[in-house]
């Protein structure tokens, strides 16, 4: 797991106040993608819980887990009791005799390690199970203000953004993880929908929401202090966000589901 991915636990509260939610209608996607009834769940990569709310309170027997114990703090404020928590990573998971309908990540795949991802996937899911994955980074609407944004940290950070891991240019129809999940023997039935969304923020949600990406989260405190003041000064009073949720699905013959981009994919495993 790359150290980016262990930088969030600072910044816990501010990540549960200026990380947007995720819609109800994710919920009622993946129920009607699944080949199977979903009894089980199983979330990787929680943070503080915001689309654990999501699959919370359904019937499911829901077990979300994150490397980070601040992430999981703060998590446990905001989810029913009857969600059971784990801390670890991904990789870290015990490949035991449990075995779940679902297995899904929101905005946290990208820092799982590729090596055998799908394989380690498919084994923690029954047989036609779904894996589902939310993902897809939020920018500004308006050119011209992502482009003075761009260009005032450009000082301090080329870019701020995760590139797509397997290299998928943006304009390209299936987008990863749908590509990787299409790719490999273990998953199948891949699909990939959309959710267009906008999101209005203020100048000092904007900022908010800043402080809780890695890029900025490994500067420096002076340097990050500096950034944000040179970008609050080229916003305007409203900062308009496209915040598309991209939906892949499939089935296994063992499971998978896309945010940003949603993926949905089933198993391969018998």
């Amino acid at each position: 797991m790359p150290d980016r991915a262990l930088t969030f636990g600072a910044v816990a509260e501010s990540y549960e106040r200026f990380r947007p939610a995720y819609p109800p209608e994710l919920f009622t996607l993946v129920t009607e993608y699944a080949a199977r009834p979903l009894v089980t769940a199983l979330e990787i990569g929680a943070g503080t819980g915001k689309a654990t709310r999501v699959f919370a309170g359904h019937g499911l027997r829901l077990t979300a887990t994150d490397p980070d114990a601040a992430m999981l703090t703060e998590l446990r404020k905001h989810v029913p009791q009857d969600v059971r928590t784990t801390q670890a990573s991904f990789e870290d998971l015990p490949l035991d005799d449990a075995r779940y309908d679902l297995v899904y990540a929101a905005a946290a795949l990208h820092w799982t390690h590729p090596q055998d991802r799908c394989n380690r996937l498919a084994t923690l899911l029954n047989p036609a199970a779904t894996f589902a994955s939310f993902g897809g980074p939020l920018h500004v609407a308006d050119p011209r203000v992502e482009e003075a944004v761009r260009t005032t940290r450009s000082a301090f950070l080329d870019r701020d953004d995760i590139p797509s891991p397997d290299g998928t240019p943006p304009a390209d129809a299936m987008q990863w993880p749908g590509t990787e999940l299409h790719r490999s023997e273990w998953f199948t039935d891949v699909r990939q929908t959309v959710i267009h969304r906008r999101v209005t923020m203020s100048p000092h949600a904007y900022l908010g929401h800043l402080s809780t990406i890695s890029a900025y989260l490994v500067l420096p405190p002076a340097q990050q202090e500096e950034v944000f003041s040179r970008i609050e000064r080229v916003l305007p009073e409203r900062v308009e966000m496209v915040a598309d949720i991209h939906r892949a699905s499939g089935s296994s013959v063992l499971g998978a589901v896309g945010l940003g981009c949603i993926s949905l994919a089933a198993s391969r495993h018998l």
